[in-house]
């Protein structure tokens, strides 16, 4: 079982309590215990189970604008002291900045809000085996499936409070389930894998397993038999499933730390023009059962929902105390970044997108991380399908898409089929045209 709350306070308060005593004009005291464990299956058989249970502290004290922090796993009365004895020393001997505050206590979170973020659902390894099988031998009933990659079944969940000087002491439990499956197709002596997966903060929401066992199929054996392509400037369209990974790098460029540096293609586009008039993005922490909610962010303040993109306009970025400090603007809730990120869905059905394409390109699949948030240059390897007239036809693969990612968002154009399945969520995406790499 994970730490009680009373058990999390007791600590904090005396970390707290002896902080101040040292000398600590202020302090930040998050203390935390998380309970995982997962079991991953292969051809007919468990290959490990695993379970760790984690337990955390985190100090961060400040004297005046000084700051230092430490962490420890420790949980031992006279090692805590002297963790605090050591931040504080070395708080001492810290230069001055003139950014470094905890927040002021009027953005700090005052009510209670439930998310609805912990099951507390115990499942006994005979369900979570029982569930692996399924998914395998589902994914096996199509002949051309000859291989596993290996399923797994994880289970986590973790409890934490965060406290301050100020008289801030919140915090709130958590669970996340999850389970995939990697399956190897076979067609001619040529070989292709492909996954399928689901997280969710309950265990009942997750996709059924002969779901995921079948996804997972269907996936590897549509990138049988692929072929190279020509080099060519074509529309690109991203699976929603790869789709989120442009809003993921257009996060990367709105961090505060970003703009503050002044490392971000974005630096001087605040209030401008980004997208098209019909984009719009937002970033919601208070989701029910959000894999990215929270009703505070970690330095304790309030979150709300936040339009970041309005009508193409980028309106806000993320910001915490530190770098709303530097910016001279307000913090928004962002310490640690965003939360529940997501475009707002489009108005055409993806079919529909794919049926007005002469020549196209699906993909499916993006191989690395390819894109620079300083410059905006975008040059990802992938693999897809060619859609031809209106169809998909075959699988294609060893090509690289690149573009820039301002060009990118001013030609984006998004599908209707959004749906919350992780903590970054995009419908699937148009752009009308992007260099393709091939032979």
């Amino acid at each position: 079982m994970i730490k009680d709350k009373e058990f999390l306070e007791k600590i904090s308060q005396f970390c707290l309590d002896k902080a101040k005593n040292l000398g600590a004009t202020d302090c930040e005291i998050a203390v935390g215990n998380s309970i995982s464990e997962s079991i991953s299956y292969r051809n007919k058989q468990v290959e490990q189970s695993d379970r760790s249970d984690n337990f955390s502290i985190g100090l961060t004290t400040y004297m005046g604008n000084k700051k230092s922090n430490v962490s420890s796993s420790n949980i031992k009365k006279d090692d805590i002291s002297a963790l605090i004895e050591r931040c504080i020393a070395m708080t001492k001997i810290t230069p001055e900045d003139k950014y470094s505050s905890i927040p002021k206590e009027n953005f700090l979170a005052t009510k209670d809000i439930s998310l609805n973020l912990f099951d507390k659902t115990e499942l006994d390894n005979d369900y979570k085996i029982n569930f692996l099988q399924e998914m395998e031998e589902e994914a096996f009933s199509n002949g051309k499936i000859t291989n596993s990659n290996g399923c797994s079944f994880s289970e986590a969940k973790s409890n934490f409070i965060l406290t301050n000087s100020l008289g801030f002491s919140k915090g709130y439990e958590t669970s996340m389930f999850s389970a995939g499956c990697a399956v190897v197709a076979e067609d001619k002596g040529l070989m292709e894998t492909d996954y399928e997966y689901s997280t969710k903060r309950f265990s009942n929401d997750l996709l059924n397993s002969k779901k995921i066992g079948s996804s997972a199929a269907n996936r590897a054996i549509r990138r049988l038999n692929a072929k190279k392509i020509e080099s060519t400037k074509i529309p690109v369209i991203f699976d929603k499933r790869i789709s989120k990974s442009l809003l993921s790098s257009f996060a990367s460029a709105i961090s505060g730390s970003a703009f503050s540096r002044g490392t971000t293609f974005l630096k001087n586009k605040l209030k401008e023009k980004v997208f098209s008039s019909s984009i719009n993005v937002f970033d919601d922490p208070l989701i029910e059962k959000g894999l990215g909610s929270q009703p505070f962010d970690s330095e304790g303040v309030t979150s709300n929902k936040l339009c970041l993109v309005e009508n193409g306009k980028l309106q806000n970025i993320f910001l915490d105390t530190y770098n709303s400090n530097i910016l001279e603007l307000k913090t928004n809730g962002r310490s640690g970044g965003s939360t529940n990120l997501y475009f707002e869905n489009g108005k055409i059905t993806l079919k529909e997108i794919i049926q007005a394409q002469k020549k196209a390109l699906y993909i499916t699949d993006l191989i690395g991380r390819g894109s620079d948030t300083i410059t905006g240059d975008y040059s990802v390897g992938a693999s897809g399908i060619l859609i031809e007239n209106g169809e998909l036809g075959y699988a294609v693969n060893e090509i690289t898409i690149a573009g820039n990612l301002l060009d990118m968002y001013k030609n984006l154009d998004l599908a209707d089929d959004l749906e919350f399945t992780y903590a970054t969520n995009a419908p699937s995406i148009i752009i009308n045209q992007m260099i393709i790499a091939g032979k």
